[in-house]
């Protein structure tokens, strides 16, 4: 019967145990007053990448490799003698021993370094998180070493995740009021607009069936009941257009955007340039749609917060993608207020084009304004 293999160690976790065991070997000779019969152990400390540090039980640095002194951004010679808690923010105050400086609990030695993720301090008091590793080495005068590395990349994306998901969640309870809104909307405009003209109608055909024959009245009757069908075909209209476009079925993506134009220059008084070419808007109800989208909410955005006097949207393009160009000049737009929860325009915006595998960037234009450039591939949107 064949023994179990034992699992093998990843290379960067046999580098830290490696290292680790290098340093509390030296070590341990050392305040024994041994001779260092392995010479090399100082070496496999001094030349790993691994940044390393080894306290004693009143949390001084006794040692410390080129690798911590440069993480830390001081010199070995600053570090050693120095109490731990210049590098290694302690948790508390009350701070006995090294092992104190990471999470309570017992049984702390020899575990992984994903285990540990303290405050370190650099050398000009600059707070980073880093990751560490603690043992302890037994003996006359024990003492702890660790092996750190700075984990300070790993946060940032973590914080940008983090944010990336709170603003999806925003957006995904955004868009059920939206939605619930819209349907409000839409109930009370047919409750009110073609509710009442229906009635109407109803009204006048019964006072048709019993007039008294005079043609003057039944002509009257009936023009009115005209007026009342085309108001409501209006209205009719009005709202499916709210729904969905009716040049996007119609006419297409081209049509569709110069309506689009045209609605914003007569709502907005604000002048407004479309540059495109029929011919390479030419695509698939997805991407008509999602372009389409995407351009209303841009220029929704413009009409709320840019202040401009003029508008220009470029559509053209390049090989197998569309590039989209939408430029104001008006207030411009800073950073912060792209990340701001309310800013869920630009939000959805972002999912749009993400969803199509594109790519978006939005910023202060020059001399003044907002620039929003999208980069959209079509190769699975051609018609």
């Amino acid at each position: 019967m064949k023994r179990p293999r034992r699992p093998r160690a990843s290379g960067r976790t046999a580098a830290w145990l490696l290292a680790g065991f290098a340093a509390g070997y030296w070590l341990g000779r050392r305040f024994r007053q041994e001779p260092d019969t392995v010479p090399a152990s100082r070496q496999i400390v001094n030349h790993v990448s691994e940044a390393i540090i080894s306290a004693d039980q009143s949390n001084t640095i006794v040692m410390a490799n080129p690798a911590a002194a440069a993480l830390f951004a001081t010199s070995v010679e600053q570090m050693v003698g120095s109490p731990l808690g210049r590098y290694i923010e302690p948790p508390n105050a009350d701070v006995d021993e090294p092992v104190d400086y990471f999470r309570p609990g017992s049984g702390r030695a020899g575990r992984r370094a994903t285990d540990y993720t303290v405050m370190g301090l650099r050398g000009d008091g600059e707070r980073f998180p880093i990751e560490g590793s603690i043992s302890r080495t037994n003996g006359n005068a024990p003492f702890y070493t660790v092996v750190m590395r700075d984990v300070s990349d790993r946060s940032r994306v973590q914080e940008k995740l983090t944010r990336s998901h709170d603003q999806l969640r925003q957006l995904s309870a955004a868009l059920q009021t939206i939605r619930e809104e819209e349907r409000t909307h839409i109930a009370r405009e047919l409750h009110d607009d073609l509710g009442q003209l229906l009635a109407s109608l109803r009204m006048d055909l019964t006072l048709l069936q019993h007039a008294d024959g005079t043609p003057s009245e039944s002509l009257r009757l009936m023009r009115g009941m005209e007026d009342n069908l085309l108001t409501a075909i209006t209205s009719l209209r009005r709202i499916a257009t709210n729904l969905r476009p009716r040049a996007l079925d119609e006419g297409g993506l081209y049509f569709a955007l110069q309506g689009l134009r045209d609605d914003f220059i007569e709502r907005y008084a604000i002048p407004t340039t479309l540059l495109a070419d029929e011919a390479e808007l030419r695509l698939d109800d997805t991407a008509s749609t999602a372009i389409f989208r995407i351009v209303q909410e841009a220029l929704t955005n413009i009409a709320r917060h840019a202040q401009a006097t003029r508008v220009m949207m470029n559509l053209f393009r390049l090989n197998s993608d569309l590039l989209i160009t939408i430029r104001d000049d008006g207030r411009g737009i800073r950073p912060e207020d792209m990340e701001k929860a309310e800013s869920l325009g630009l939000i959805g915006m972002r999912e749009r084009v993400w969803a199509m595998k594109g790519e978006i960037s939005i910023g202060t234009d020059e001399p003044q304004g907002t620039r929003i450039d999208i980069v959209l591939p079509l190769h699975d949107h051609l018609v």
